[in-house]
């Protein structure tokens, strides 16, 4: 019998990354690839990219160079390009990182197999011609879900399954092969953006908005409850927008509910919301909702009104302070996080002084910040008023020290909050360790657990925070595990 092929993938970027890595996993081992975790160990080695900002490219083309440089020096024979980056790119990607032995669009993932194989015998697989995606699927938002299924839509994928992909009781989901062993998982909820901030070329490589039926998101969190699952957060472009394409712009708030009483599942997270898009009953479901955490990540990017419409956005200070005080006249203990743009074209001194007042005044619990670059076909990249490169950087290490101070003044607030921690690490560098309500998995920082005893990793902890390290929690257990349906959305 000839030995199975090994993959392994290398995943960059964002939570939508993992997802659609998953289910390239799923494809492959279906078609009978072996999966393996390290790159050394793999016959091919598949590095899903990000194309986001130029940090996260370089991040990007230095794994690729990394995994090329196993080849001749283990089993690593070929290195294969796929995720945003080559979407966005392909042939000029292809030119430019010639160790790159294929790269591969988001039309090539339905045929990934064959793709790996071909290049794999030392063939030749065109690389990916970029296209804006944005063209696809109908201008009209009700038109789109007819012309789905002929788009390649990662993260989307089929509901007819090989035996032996699912697990053989509960409903069949997508498919999707778990790479790892996490009681979090993300679960794709739509895909694309309709918003055209002038500062973002998403939307020209992940396409227009569109949702996935409730039904396959419903099905996916039921197949994840069975692999052990705690915690599903759902992600999108945009997750404020999900339903406007199944005629419904409110589905989420019906949805979430449903999501939240499946067996199994003891969390679910919302990610990737718009300020201009948070609805009264949205935000009642947010903080009121059973087993949905009351988490708010908002997408404010600046609060200086001139530099919002200058970013093709909405606001201000005063009303996102009053946004916030909304949700946390609710839910007191919610928890907030959101990125910034500093050095825009055309910021002022008094609209860098404005995002500050907002930031001090905003009491959030995770602040990413960002200095301004052009990126390629945007809108800002055309702006004549750019900022110099020595003043933006100014900027963001000024802005970035305030942010450092706020978080840490906000994690201290939390000391005397009772919480209730997921375990994710028993044996850790940092020893015992989970998040809280208010805590999205990698970004915002941890609950540092000063006892494991009784503990198992996937269970729920009730806790009291003690102390703070930086961003970071120290919280005693108060009990042992909460059983089943006993976390409450504080």
């Amino acid at each position: 019998m000839p030995e199975r092929r090994t993959v392994a993938l290398v995943t960059l970027g964002c939570a939508r990354n993992e997802v659609d890595s998953e289910e390239l996993a799923g494809r492959l081992e279906a078609d009978g690839w072996q999966l393996v975790e390290d790159a050394a160990q793999a016959d091919v080695a598949v590095v899903n990219t990000c194309g986001f900002v130029e940090a996260a490219k370089k991040d990007s083309v230095d794994a690729l160079l990394e995994a090329n440089d196993l080849k001749g020096h283990g089993r690593t024979q070929a290195v294969v390009a796929v995720g945003c980056m080559a979407e966005r790119y392909g042939k000029e990607l292809a030119e430019a990182l010639p160790e790159a032995d294929g790269v591969l669009g988001f039309d090539d993932y339905s045929d990934i197999s064959d793709r790996l194989t071909t290049i794999l015998s030392g063939g030749v697989h065109a690389s990916h011609t970029p296209r804006d995606r944005r063209k696809l699927l109908p201008i009209s938002p009700a038109e789109r879900q007819e012309s789905a299924t002929a788009v390649a839509l990662p993260g989307h994928g089929p509901t007819d399954l090989p035996e032996g992909v699912a697990p053989a009781s509960g409903p069949r989901a997508p498919l999707r092969r778990r790479l790892d062993g996490s009681p979090v998982a993300s679960v794709k909820l739509a895909s694309g953006c309709d918003r055209r901030c002038s500062f973002c070329a998403i939307p020209s490589f992940r396409g227009s908005f569109i949702s996935r039926r409730p039904s396959d998101v419903l099905n996916e969190t039921r197949w994840l409850a069975e692999q052990g699952v705690k915690e599903v957060m759902l992600v999108s472009e945009n997750n404020t927008s999900y339903g406007k394409d199944l005629g419904d712009i409110r589905l989420l708030e019906s949805l979430l509910p449903e999501l939240a009483e499946v067996d199994g599942i003891e969390r679910v997270r919302v990610s990737y919301l718009q300020p201009a898009e948070m609805r009264p009953g949205l935000i009642d479901v947010l903080t009121s909702t059973p087993n949905v955490v009351p988490y708010f990540d908002l997408s404010f990017q600046h609060s200086a009104p001139a530099v919002l419409r200058s970013m093709r956005r909405f606001g201000d200070t005063d009303r996102f302070l009053e946004l916030l005080d909304t949700i946390r006249s609710k839910a007191p203990q919610a928890g907030v996080r959101s990125n910034f743009i500093v050095g825009f074209p055309g910021e002022s001194a008094a609209d860098l002084a404005e995002l500050e007042r907002f930031l001090n005044g905003a009491r959030l619990d995770a602040i990413g910040v960002f200095g301004y670059s052009d990126e390629d076909g945007t809108e800002a990249a055309t702006y004549d008023n750019k900022l110099p490169e020595d003043v933006v950087a100014e900027r963001l290490a000024r802005v970035s020290r305030l942010a450092e101070e706020l978080v840490s003044q906000r994690a201290e607030e939390r000391v005397g909050e009772t919480v209730h921690v997921l375990v994710e690490s028993l044996d850790g560098e940092d020893g015992v360790c989970g998040r809280a309500a208010h805590q999205a998995p990698e970004t915002d920082g941890q609950v540092l657990l000063t006892s494991g005893a009784g503990l198992a990793v996937g269970r729920i902890v009730e806790a009291k925070v003690i102390g703070t390290e930086g961003v970071d929690l120290v919280a005693e257990p108060l009990t042992g595990p909460l059983a089943g349906r006993e976390e409450t959305a504080g």
